[in-house]
């Protein structure tokens, strides 16, 4: 059955005032007069996203269902559960966790791509609110968890022993190598991005700016080797507490589309100030912000309708944002099936009111929210 939507149509580079109709996927896309004063974006993407509502990937299937349908509510259609720094067997039993939703999909619920794969290949000397089970990529360790099949994003650091062979497999593989919680320099960072560029693989960098050396005059450091890149994406917690305004729109204006949102959000999301867990650590959740006992970030509380909010207020046009929540997300992880309004491309919609309020979210053509 064929079925339409009115409103505002944010296309990659103009806001049409127009109907889209759909079944499985876009049809066709077409001008109309005075359309309901409504926002229609593509669904959104978050390619890293430990918990919400209460519940977190590492707690098994009933709980990466759980965050995955909160998550939804706030617009994403696609969604990559993310494991944390924790014991091996415990890691390898949530990626077998993802795989088992992901096999049989989540009823009225968003799709799940895979996982992604943050911890425990990290340095021990930049954890940021990682627990202290750092290890480094054995290929024993690799093999294992390229075998269960759902991992489509790792974060890596490319100091740790065994790096260089790690990158190799997981680029061969088809997963995506992202750089983080890593003390490499600008010169150690270009060296990554070459190395999984000539394995055919492709390379981003876990949440830009967080757990990683800043910009200095004469220590340019990781951030500086991964904006300057042709080909390095970079993820973003643009809850304005991990990364300032300026320093988002000075990424931005540098990567354009190499950009994109996520939202890194822990279980507390959704909930109430106060205590909360994250990897078995104990953090507070206040005024926005999640942080350990030490006063240090722990995660976020974000959700990706936010992160676009926070962009439009910095000053960011609505289609761009889209970009940032949706098609350069898309486009990074080789979803080339999703990620923008227009014909053949998958049914995935999320629609917000004037205020850029999430109001309806639609998945393969059919309303979930």
């Amino acid at each position: 059955m064929t079925l339409h939507l009115d409103g505002n149509l944010v296309l990659a580079d103009r806001i049409l005032p127009g109907r889209i109709t759909f079944d499985s996927h876009i049809r066709t896309i077409h001008p109309v007069a005075s359309p309901p004063n409504r926002y229609i974006l593509p669904g959104f993407v978050d390619g890293h996203v430990h918990g919400g509502d209460g519940a977190d990937t590492m707690d098994g299937a009933d709980a990466i269902r759980k965050l995955s349908r909160f998550h939804m509510m706030h617009g994403t259609t696609t969604i990559l559960p993310t494991t944390i720094t924790a014991p091996w067997q415990d890691v390898m039993s949530a990626l077998h966790a993802v795989s088992d939703v992901r096999k049989s999909g989540i009823d009225k619920g968003p799709r799940i791509h895979g996982a992604h794969l943050e911890g425990p290949f990290v340095s021990p000397h930049k954890l940021g609110a990682q627990p202290p089970f750092a290890i480094a990529p054995s290929p024993d360790r690799v093999a294992e968890a390229i075998s269960t099949g759902c991992v489509r994003v790792v974060t890596l650091a490319p100091e740790l022993d065994h790096a260089d062979t790690a990158m190799r497999q997981f680029a061969e593989a088809g997963v995506r190598v992202s750089l983080g919680h890593t003390t490499t320099d600008y010169e150690g960072t270009q060296r990554a991005i070459c190395l999984v560029c000539a394995a055919g693989g492709t390379i981003g960098a876990t949440h830009l700016f967080n757990a990683m050396s800043p910009i200095e005059g004469r220590k340019p450091g990781p951030v500086t080797a991964l904006m300057c890149s042709d080909v390095a994406y970079a993820e973003m917690i643009f809850d304005t507490h991990h990364v300032h305004p300026a320093s988002f729109r000075l990424a931005s204006r540098l990567m354009d589309s190499r950009l994109l949102f996520v939202t890194d959000a822990m279980r507390g999301t959704g909930g109430a100030d106060g205590p909360s867990q994250l990897g078995g650590q104990d953090v507070t959740i206040s005024n926005g912000t999640v942080r350990l006992p030490d006063g240090s970030l722990a995660g976020s509380i974000l959700t990706l309708d936010q992160a676009l909010r926070n962009a439009v207020q910095a000053g960011t046009s609505l289609p761009d944002a889209a970009k940032l929540v949706s098609t350069n997300a898309a486009r990074y992880l080789g979803l080339h099936d999703r990620g923008a309004l227009v014909p053949e491309l998958l049914a995935d919609f999320t629609v917000l009111d004037d205020s850029l309020a999430v109001k309806e979210v639609w998945v393969n053509g059919q309303r979930t929210v």
